[in-house]
């Protein structure tokens, strides 16, 4: 049983009402991927085009200034949300390019010192013989940023394995989080294992050597109460479309000093502070990486989510996702030939749930699951390595949020038994 009504959350998503082939309801199981938008959100961006469509933080007249007041006031909320303060809040348009942020900061300095032309914090210049870890199980967001950093500055990229039950192996982290470690950037919950890394302990092997520490968020702040005082690293990355909110928004929050000490990634209006023909300097966080015209629509719309989703409350919402995933790895247990891909005890583990299907591919599965109006995702999620490590080319993936019930989970294990039958594999 789960404490939320999830009918009455389903009538605030139009989406889920529509059917897809031939008239099948939609089972909507792909929020991992991307999450369905309730109206309150897809209100907020109509209004904000509506009533107050203008530049933020620039012009004169009225609807500038209120497109700026409503930029900022989302700012706060969203800032809030995470137990930050606005100033640490810098609007991107994905976790992707929050992450990437974060490594033009080093590449960016470490260019900048080769011709004795950076003057802020040494830690950001990298050489040979430093080195940057992150995890097996990383998305490749929060991998290739780093493997291009590695690249351009010759330090050594190292990671920390993964183990048979889809959990991070600490057992060598000393050994590979050493005193040459700058950075350390690792997910909180693995897209494809639904893994919860034991951010605590990772993140005081880190702290022991002096490095910086980054955390990959965009499958945890969704999901779970998360707060950056407790976490105690030095930035998160997330996105918007991920927790009810628009695309084309995203979210990195660090602390003031990591902020004050980066130099920016993109440059042009807004981020300066004076700008003259041969140097320029640049305004304060968070401005100074927030170059050109941002998304205020989509970020008063992420505003819109989060407020939502605090109506409901964060706990419930991890309660209820742990309901479902408790059904789901039983349900999935009880079919032969179903192999779950990632913890397969309900402890320290997200929604996402992983499998394949014994002599079936998972894009035929994914196909058969659409067929009986189940969205899924198939692949390897942007995780090529953890697929590798588990010998699978790819698997179907259900996620499961806030809008979905019981009645889903006996859907998608009804649609996997029709895809053995189907396929002639049962």
């Amino acid at each position: 049983m789960t404490h939320l009504d999830v009918a009455a959350i389903k009538a605030d998503f139009p989406i889920l009402s529509r059917t897809v082939r031939d008239g099948r309801g939609l089972v909507y199981l792909d929020s991992g991927a991307t999450s369905q938008k309730p109206l309150p959100v897809l209100n907020a961006e109509r209004e904000f085009y509506e009533r107050h469509n203008a530049a933020a933080h620039r012009g004169a007249h009225q609807l500038a200034e209120e497109a700026t007041i409503a930029y900022e006031n989302a700012r706060r909320t969203i800032a809030t949300f995470v137990g930050g303060e606005p100033d640490e809040l810098v609007f991107t348009k994905n976790a992707t390019e929050s992450l990437n942020l974060l490594a033009h900061a080093f590449s960016s300095a470490t260019a900048k010192a080769a011709h004795g032309r950076w003057h802020g914090d040494e830690r950001f210049v990298l050489t040979p013989s430093h080195n940057i870890v992150v995890t097996e199980m990383e998305h490749h967001a929060n991998l290739l940023p780093w493997q291009e950093l590695a690249d351009k500055t010759g330090a050594q990229l190292r990671w920390i394995g993964v183990d048979d039950n889809g959990r991070l192996d600490l057992g060598d982290i000393e050994r590979i989080i050493d005193d040459r470690t700058v950075i350390l950037s690792f997910t909180h919950q693995s897209n494809l294992l639904g893994t919860v890394n034991p951010v605590a302990d990772v993140v005081a092997a880190a702290r022991r050597v002096g490095a910086f520490v980054f955390l990959d968020a965009w499958q945890s702040v969704p999901h779970m109460p998360v707060s950056v005082r407790t976490l105690d690293v030095d930035a998160i990355a997330w996105s918007g479309h991920k927790m009810l909110g628009p695309t084309g928004i995203g979210c990195l929050w660090a602390t003031r000093e990591l902020l004050d000490a980066m130099p920016p990634f993109l440059t042009g209006g807004s981020m300066i502070e004076t700008v003259a023909m041969d140097r320029s300097t640049f305004a304060r966080a968070p401005q100074k990486f927030e170059a050109g015209v941002p998304n205020i629509a989509q970020a008063v719309g992420l505003a819109a989510a989060v407020e939502y989703l605090e109506r409901i409350g964060m706990h419930r919402i991890a309660e209820h996702e742990h309901v479902l995933t408790e059904a789901a790895l039983a349900a999935l247990g009880e079919i032969d030939g179903v192999r779950v891909i990632g913890p397969t005890e309900n402890v320290q583990r997200g929604s996402a749930v992983s499998f394949t299907v014994r002599d079936l591919h998972p894009h035929d599965v994914g196909q058969v699951l659409d067929d009986q109006g189940v969205a899924v995702r198939v692949g390897h999620h942007c995780a090529w390595p953890l697929c590798r490590r588990f010998g699978v080319p790819a698997t179907t993936r259900a996620t499961f949020y806030l809008y979905n019930d019981l009645n889903d989970v006996t859907s998608l294990a009804a649609a996997i038994r029709e895809a053995q039958r189907f396929f002639k594999v049962a």
